[in-house]
């Protein structure tokens, strides 16, 4: 069955066209019609049909029309303008355009403007009319079979470009990263292996705990990206368990708040029934962590970091708030990108992996991250994650 929408004011014409197709055959042909090109508009954007797509196994969206048989002179539009609104809004279906006038110039120019054909009223007959609409539709079909070869063609140029760049910032930064550690190894190693002697033991002990603190920041690099990349290839799964969130969260403050020392304070507090839950541990970890870490990070010393836990109608909002150095505007929508950190970071290490492995975390729960920031001021990040209660 092919589906026409006639966008014709004249009563009589449009008769005279459902008769013609009638007389065609009327088991192929549905006609549809309207008076004005508000009404077309609407009914075209309307209900659109499924069909089964053998390559892909699934439905695909359809238009409901295969052709528009269109007016230009309607109650609400007239001239080359209604052809031109029509597409603009309905970009996909084949149109055939009608008029009253015999000018040759006007036809050149609705062409000219995408219009599959253009038929003079009193000049059409029944072979004219099915020859046009069936070649209209021939010629739609091809042309948007072309914008979406263009359409997946460019999509893949920019998924190329995006990993070219992707590659480069990764070796960019992994060169930078494991640059500055090996550096420490390598000297602290070559002064304990050439001036042993004359080091004291305390000498000694600060450049062992060098070397070990430069194997835990490439480990740390290095678990980062395994992370990742078990993320990218989908390996990486939601896994709940029983859990008591709240003592949970207070066991990572207290660990941070020792590691931290004086250098700042972090206060954590608890509002809700957090208790005897189901979350995925190790996500959850990873989150947290990650958040608080940042918020050390970046937040001059001594100053204060707010932990906030909040559960309410099946939904635990975790806050992290620090009075740190802040995102300027301009970088906080690019924030989850792999390897992306904001202008503003100077000297302070970092891989850019933190965030993009918070989001993953959270969106492997089906929840949201939100980030609140002002240079100088500080920054304020809001994860919620639905619970599901033991």
């Amino acid at each position: 069955m092919i589906h026409i929408l006639l966008v014709e004011d004249s009563p009589t014409d449009a008769r005279l066209l459902h008769q013609i197709f009638m007389r065609a055959d009327q088991e192929e042909w549905q006609m549809t019609h309207v008076e004005r090109l508000s009404e077309a508009i609407n009914i075209s954007l309307e209900n659109p049909i499924f069909i089964p797509d053998d390559s892909q196994t699934q439905n695909v969206k359809q238009r409901r029309f295969d052709v528009v048989l269109l007016d230009l002179s309607l109650p609400d539009s007239t001239g080359l303008d209604t052809l031109k609104e029509y597409q603009a809004e309905i970009p996909d279906i084949p149109v055939v355009v009608l008029t009253g006038l015999d000018d040759q110039q006007l036809a050149l120019q609705a062409l000219a403007e995408g219009a599959q054909d253009y038929l003079v009223k009193d000049q059409i007959t029944m072979q004219l009319l099915v020859r046009a609409a069936r070649y209209a539709i021939e010629r739609g079909d091809i042309l948007n079979k072309l914008r979406e070869t263009e359409e997946r063609s460019r999509h893949a140029l920019a998924k190329e470009q995006e990993l070219n760049e992707l590659k480069s910032n990764f070796v960019a930064m992994v060169s930078h990263e494991f640059r500055n550690p090996m550096t420490t190894i390598r000297t602290a190693l070559e002064i304990l292996e050439y001036n042993n002697a004359e080091l004291t033991p305390e000498q000694r002990t600060k450049y062992f705990e060098r070397v070990q603190n430069a194997i835990k920041q490439m480990l740390q690099l290095l678990d980062e990206i395994l992370f990742l990349s078990k993320t990218e290839a989908a390996k990486l799964e939601y896994n709940p368990a029983p859990l008591h969130l709240e003592n949970f969260c207070s066991e990572i403050a207290d660990i941070f708040q020792m590691r931290t020392g004086s250098h700042h304070t972090i206060s954590f507090t608890v509002q809700g029934e957090c208790n005897h839950v189901q979350m995925d541990e190790d996500l959850l970890t990873c989150i947290l962590t990650n958040l608080l870490s940042n918020a050390i990070k970046y937040s001059p010393q001594p100053s204060y970091i707010k932990f906030d836990l909040n559960c309410n109608n099946g939904i635990a909002t975790f806050q992290v708030q620090d009075q740190g150095v802040g995102i300027p505007q301009k970088d906080q929508s690019n924030l989850f990108q792999s390897f992306y950190r904001a202008s503003n970071v100077g000297r302070i290490q970092g891989t850019g992996l933190g965030l993009a492995i918070v989001k993953r975390c959270v969106d492997l729960h089906g929840g949201e991250i939100q980030i609140e920031s002002q240079q100088n001021i500080g920054t304020t990040v809001t994860v919620t994650l639905p619970l599901q209660f033991v």
